[in-house]
């Protein structure tokens, strides 16, 4: 344990290190290099020339209208507001200091979040259920500074991932109303800048920034694929760092730590205490494309040999404005079981891909495929790994709506399909195939399917959304789904 914190500090001073550049000024024949520029020679054609407005006929009276021909755009309001108010008129509330001179702290309490029933027809393989579902989310958010807050996220009408629901048709209903309540928080976090506390106590602007977190705390890395889960735990970011050295315009990292409650390739029960995971997480803007990559060890707390290694690496561009593409690779290595079965072992390939059509806010075909190579996990997450591969392989989160199978194992497939929005945003449609095939001797099914997703804004604060799918599954029985959900929120 003293030595993977210890490799932690170091890798924190190297990044710091590494982070320290010379700012560069514009070279010519007056530039005076000095200890803290360097100049820079540019050449011809670096810069455009300015714009030429000849032939353009001046319109003051349209130029009016883009200051005086604004209007008041419906807004939903947070369930309650105390304190300053969100994007309110007016001039805003007087600043305390209490926190220091340099850290002014302008309290605010809101409680916002979103309501959703839905009524679904699903066939998950034999059993056929029809029902209709309810879900409540409630985000409780205390501003204390511009940086600092306290954040508390709960969903009271669910337990064990299941809503409280009432089935009544289908042949395996109940016909009886099931409630389902869970009062506890699912996060409940403190989040800001240790640079700018700092400052404030001795009475200065951040002389540095590093964001911070804890508690129980929600963690998104890679789209979701690699870490999306809720751990208590702790997290800190090195940001906005650069290195000319190696051509890096711009990168953070993020260290972080999962005490408890982690939802990993060890955990065999529902409270999330058979592991703990340590990690580290980067993103850079290089070589004309995004990266990530990150590293994370999950420690088995039940002494059964399961900890291993995780590894994950992405490149994301878009190529001469004709499609865009995320590659992922994601690696689990050196789990000993004691029984000899492992759990988390070998890789997953993932390529996202999009093309750039005419109307690229509006249009939008998608092809996504993955191979995996044995059984793959991401470190922390509570659904698969193929979740955001497409419609297809994801719920509802709330009706039990079928999906194909998400875990990736010993298999190779993908999503095609296309999303189309209307030109003022007003309504979103998908449709998507997709398909998963097995590779090699597994006792998963081959499985294949066709999913359509409406959504419509019936008001500023209230949407319609309906889903359908339809699944064969080889050597079983099919799945297939039909659900319509209204979500109010606020």
């Amino acid at each position: 344990m003293r030595s993977r914190i210890r490799a932690f500090g170091w890798a924190a001073v190297v990044i710091f290190a590494s982070g320290s550049v010379s700012e560069a000024a514009p070279a010519g024949k007056d530039c005076q290099p000095s200890p803290d520029y360097t100049c820079v020679e540019t050449e011809d054609g670096t810069f455009r020339p300015d714009p030429n407005y000849e032939g353009v006929v001046y319109d003051a009276e349209a130029q009016l209208e883009i200051y005086g021909g604004k209007h008041m755009n419906r807004n939903q309001r947070p369930l309650l507001e105390l304190g300053q108010r969100l994007y309110w008129f007016g001039p805003l509330q007087r600043n305390t200091n209490f926190m220091g001179d340099a850290n002014p702290t302008n309290p605010q309490l809101m409680i916002f979040g979103d309501a959703r029933i839905a009524t679904a027809a699903n066939k998950n393989g034999k059993e056929e259920i029809g029902l209709t579902a309810f879900r409540l989310n409630l985000d409780v958010d205390l501003r204390i500074t511009a940086t600092e807050r306290f954040h508390a996220f709960f969903s009271p009408l669910k337990k064990d991932a299941k809503f409280t629901r009432c089935e009544f048709f289908l042949s395996d209903a109940s016909d009886d109303c099931i409630d389902e309540f869970e009062p506890e928080p699912e996060t409940a976090f403190f989040e800001g800048d240790l640079g700018a506390m700092f400052g404030g106590v001795i009475g200065e602007e951040s002389p540095f920034d590093l964001p911070i977190a804890g508690g129980l705390v929600p963690l998104l890395f890679q789209n979701g694929i690699w870490v999306e889960d809720v751990f208590l735990g702790a997290a800190f970011t090195i940001p906005s760092r650069n290195s000319a050295v190696l051509d890096i315009s711009n990168f953070d990292v993020t260290f972080f730590v999962g005490l408890d409650r982690v939802t990993s390739a060890i955990d065999q029960n529902a409270d999330g205490d058979d592991s703990r995971i340590y990690g580290v997480t980067t993103f850079m803007d290089a070589t004309s494309g995004y990266w990530e990559a990150g590293y994370g060890f999950t420690e088995d707390k039940t002494g059964r040999g399961l900890e291993y290694h995780n590894l994950t690496l992405a490149f994301t561009r878009r190529y001469q404005n004709w499609f865009s593409n995320s590659m992922r690779v994601l690696v689990n290595l050196g789990q000993d079981p004691d029984n000899g079965t492992k759990t988390a072992n070998g890789a997953m390939f993932l390529f996202e891909t999009s093309l750039i059509t005419s109307r690229p806010s509006n249009v939008v075909p998608y092809l996504n495929l993955f191979v995996a190579i044995d059984k793959p996990q991401p470190l922390a997450r509570t659904d698969g790994i193929l979740k955001n591969t497409g419609i297809l392989f994801e719920s509802d989160a709330l009706s039990g709506f079928p999906f194909l199978d998400d875990t990736g194992a010993d298999s190779m497939g993908g999503a095609l399909g296309i999303e189309i929005l209307a030109s003022d945003f007003g309504w979103q449609v998908v449709a998507e195939v997709a398909a998963t095939f097995q590779h090699s001797d597994s006792d998963r099914n081959e499985e294949m399917g066709v999913g359509l997703r409406t959504q419509v804004p019936l008001t500023n604060a209230l949407i319609l959304r309906v889903n359908t799918m339809y699944g064969i599954v080889l050597d079983t029985a099919d799945k297939a789904g039909a659900t319509v959900e209204l979500r109010y929120k606020f």
